[in-house]
């Protein structure tokens, strides 16, 4: 026989346990990611693209390559530029233009200066209008300085100059943090960055000797704070429909006059 002593030893062992397990764990609440945690998580999802064509040549080498010489008497432009010129559609906006849509979403100006050959000069286009930098200032192929992302905006033009090419450069679109959709987009793209690039793009432009023509979205898109104004974008960046429009008209303002040989002040 059991003790009597031990048999209360062995049953207050048994409620301890059965308490314990009666107990409900506490639910564990995942730390939300910072901005910049997110960020690097992206980038790691772009880490075979960067290993493998950085540039991203493939997603254009067969429609470059399809591509006929342009048509006698037309002027063939390209749109250069990241997602917000990937998602123009340029076929609705410009109807009846010979506008070849060379946009790729995420891209930086370094990424575009490696294209600018296979996706620009082979093309012949008689004017490109550049849309850039947005995705440097946020960081998406790694930091890099506003001196290097002008210098890579400088050797477009220059390469542009040699191929009797005009450039447009379109001035860096203001963000905004207005919509539960905007989420990082304002905060990694600090609006005095955006300010600093389109002041050098708008001096660059400005000297006859480097050819280009300076395209200001920056001024009609942004609202008293100084951010993009709400109406014109859902997600904080890209343009929406209303956006699209008011760059189309100026954008189309630009090209006839590049095409005329008066330079955009």
């Amino acid at each position: 026989m059991v003790p009597k002593a031990a048999r209360g030893l062995v049953w207050l062992v048994v409620l301890v346990i059965c308490c314990i397990c009666a107990q409900k764990p506490t639910p564990s609440v995942a730390k939300p990611l910072t901005g910049h945690e997110r960020m690097e998580l992206w980038r790691q999802s772009r880490a075979s693209v960067y290993l493998n064509d950085y540039a991203e040549l493939s997603r254009y080498r067969d429609a470059d390559a399809a591509l006929k010489p342009p048509v006698s008497g037309k002027n063939r432009i390209v749109f250069y530029g990241d997602s917000m010129t990937e998602g123009w559609k340029l076929d609705e906006y410009f109807r009846g233009k010979s506008y070849i849509n060379r946009g790729i979403s995420g891209q930086t100006t370094s990424q575009m200066l490696l294209r600018f050959r296979q996706d620009v000069i082979d093309l012949q286009p008689k004017v490109v209008v550049i849309l850039a930098g947005t995705n440097d200032l946020a960081g998406n192929t790694g930091p890099i300085s506003v001196k290097d992302i002008e210098a890579n905006y400088a050797t477009m033009a220059e390469l542009a100059r040699l191929h009797n090419i005009k450039v447009i450069y379109s001035s860096v679109l203001p963000v905004h943090e207005y919509t539960e959709e905007a989420g990082d987009m304002f905060a990694q793209r600090p609006p005095e960055k955006i300010l600093e690039l389109n002041r050098w793009l708008k001096n660059y432009c400005g000297n006859p000797s480097n050819g280009c023509s300076y395209l200001d979205y920056f001024t009609a898109m942004v609202d008293e704070k100084g951010h993009l104004r709400k109406d014109l974008s859902n997600d904080g960046l890209h343009p929406n429909e209303a956006g699209t429009a008011i760059m189309s008209s100026l954008a189309e303002a630009s090209i006839e006059k590049a095409i005329a040989g008066r330079q955009s002040p």
